[in-house]
């Protein structure tokens, strides 16, 4: 066969290639136009309605609870929260409030050797409940590093440092507990959730 035999066909096809992909991509592309206005309509209807800056937006909520440390170290409990997995975490962040920088204390890792291998954490945490007269540690994975906050060092000053801390749940009857972590004092939680 010669080329001009083959040309013919070939044009056929690529017309008909490009005429299916216009058409596909018309369709898809096609019956936005309500859809780009809806975002345009929540802002304006958010601003009209005065309400207050999401979190997201930089709206900080005071802490539940704060528990204070040597040197001018000071936690902040921003949640505790009981998952329905069957744990409680607690979520927080670490202030250094002195005048100078401070090493997180090394107390705070708890005593276990198994957690300590594991570096600087909050593996000394405790949950204490006071009604049922027991005590949650910090949960550990199948590797036995604790299920918190881990890495830590030195705090600078004016630095905050978000941390985490995961027990397991007590009683759902149970809707308070106190915090307690080596070398801070303790406080009284309660338990969302």
């Amino acid at each position: 066969m010669s080329i001009r035999f083959t040309g013919k066909p070939l044009r056929g096809m690529v017309s008909v290639t490009i005429a299916v992909g216009l058409a596909i991509g018309a369709v898809g592309c096609g019956g936005g136009g309500d859809d780009d206005k809806k975002p345009d309509n929540s802002a304006s209807a958010t601003k009209q309605s005065g309400s207050e800056p999401s979190t997201q937006e930089g709206k900080t909520e005071a802490p539940i609870a704060e528990i204070r440390g040597a040197d001018g170290l000071l936690m902040q409990i921003a949640s505790v929260q009981r998952d329905s997995g069957g744990f409680v975490t607690v979520n927080g962040a670490l202030k250094n409030e002195g005048a100078k920088s401070v090493a997180i204390p090394a107390q705070v890792s708890g005593d276990e050797t198994e957690i300590i291998k594991h570096g600087i954490s909050l593996g000394g945490a405790t949950l204490v409940d006071p009604n049922g007269k027991k005590r949650y540690y910090v949960l550990r994975d199948t590797e036995g590093r604790p299920l918190t906050t881990t890495g830590l060092g030195t705090v600078d000053v004016g630095q905050t440092i978000p941390v985490f801390m995961q027990f397991p749940s007590p009683p759902t009857s149970t809707t308070e507990v106190t915090l307690q972590l080596p070398t801070f004092s303790s406080a009284l939680i309660k338990i969302s959730g």
